[in-house]
């Protein structure tokens, strides 16, 4: 595995949400502290060609009827449509289903039955057989870090309440929840120890759940090898039988990561991996998009934010960092699980800054796009 592309430019966002249709990686809301928020503008959504590595923004069709402004929502990817759900602004949460047609670039709010979820943030979801599992995440109405399960029938659109058994993982947010075969597996996450909230009673769980929807049960693993530390805000991906996690906070050890992890999720066996080139700095709030390419399987990686020392910006969101110092980011990285020989010359060439005046142009073109700057967020020079 291998950190190969990098470049700036992207669309400068943290707790967005992200789905990958076709080629494309369609990118939904998230805010920046660099940037103006507004409540109820509708909301923001940028694509990625993965040919070239390059964003745009989408010009939809029908701003009425279009979700508002969010972030710590979820999307997930059902045929050329894309399912959104739940996030907030600073004033309210959303528990409307709205769908977003790739191939005519326009939303809907299909009619749904059922019970509904209360709206939150910070829960995730995942398709197991045609059906969206939304679990966990923040219950604005309650007040609490939720372990409630439901899930969205995409052929008849019906919201069900699942009466679980077994024991389900306390309440929490900003996990991750991965489908893999029948199950659902959630890994992370912040939860509490007690009531009133406060980050020295924060819970950040390092332990492995699946939930298998045939028999609506709950277990808890019993893994292998070397766990990871538990964390929150971090991503995640399945790959050949492993789940993968990457970056991620910690707030009782005030610590970011970037590391990454991997879960055999046939022998139950966790261990660190070790990647070639240069990996993104340390950060929380990025999104993570796998792509089966035919030439070599690959990891997206885009936005998020990140502890700086040098720039004086603060998280305007509603969870204390304790006046925290980070940068909201605009890269794009990708992780190659086998990179072509042509990808390996050019990280060499731009590495060591070769001369390239005698290599052919259709080298000279890949070099280009791999190294050319999006175009959709200015450098944050000019921003402060």
């Amino acid at each position: 595995m291998y950190w190969t592309l990098h470049t700036h430019g992207g669309p400068r966002r943290v707790n967005h949400a992200a789905a990958l249709v076709g080629d494309k990686i369609y990118s939904f809301g998230g805010y920046s502290s660099l940037e103006e928020y507004r409540l109820w503008e509708p909301i923001s959504v940028h694509v990625l060609d993965t040919t070239v590595y390059k964003w745009a923004p989408v010009e939809y069709s029908n701003l009425i009827g279009a979700p508002f402004q969010r972030y710590g929502h979820t999307c997930v990817t059902y045929g050329d449509k894309i399912y959104l759900w739940g996030g907030r602004n600073y004033t309210v949460p959303c528990d409307i289903v709205y769908c977003f047609d790739t191939e005519e670039l326009k939303w809907s709010t299909p009619l749904v039955s059922g019970r509904i979820p209360n709206g939150k943030d910070g829960h995730s979801a995942c398709i197991v057989n045609n059906k969206m599992y939304i679990f966990g995440g923040f219950d604005y109405i309650t007040d609490e870090y939720t372990n409630n399960l439901h899930y969205l029938n995409l052929q008849t659109m019906e919201w069900c309440y699942v009466c679980a058994k077994g024991s389900p993982p306390v309440g929490r947010d900003f996990h991750t929840a991965l489908a893999y075969g029948d199950r659902m597996y959630i890994f992370g996450g912040r939860s509490e120890l007690s009531r009133p909230h406060s980050n020295d009673q924060e819970y950040y769980c390092d332990l492995v759940y699946y939930f298998d929807t045939v028999t609506e049960t709950w277990v808890k693993v019993k893994a292998k090898g070397v766990k990871p530390d538990g964390r929150r805000s971090h991503s995640s991906w399945i790959h050949n039988d492993f789940m993968y996690i990457f970056g991620g906070y910690n707030d009782r050890k005030k610590t970011h990561y970037n590391d990454i992890h991997r879960y055999s999720l046939l022998s139950n066996h966790w261990e660190f991996i070790n990647v070639y080139g240069t990996p993104p700095c340390k950060r929380r709030r990025q999104v993570c998009i796998l792509y089966n390419d035919k030439y070599s399987d690959k990891v997206y990686l885009f936005g998020g934010t990140s502890p700086t020392d040098n720039v004086p910006v603060e998280t305007k969101d509603d969870e204390s960092e304790d006046e925290e110092r980070v940068l909201d980011k605009d890269d794009l990285h990708l992780l190659e699980y086998l990179p072509s020989l042509k990808v390996l010359c050019i990280m060499y060439i731009t590495k060591n800054k070769m001369n390239t005046a005698e290599l052919p142009n259709d080298l000279l073109v890949d070099i280009q796009i791999m190294t050319q700057p999006n175009k959709i967020s200015s450098p944050i020079e000019e921003m402060l």
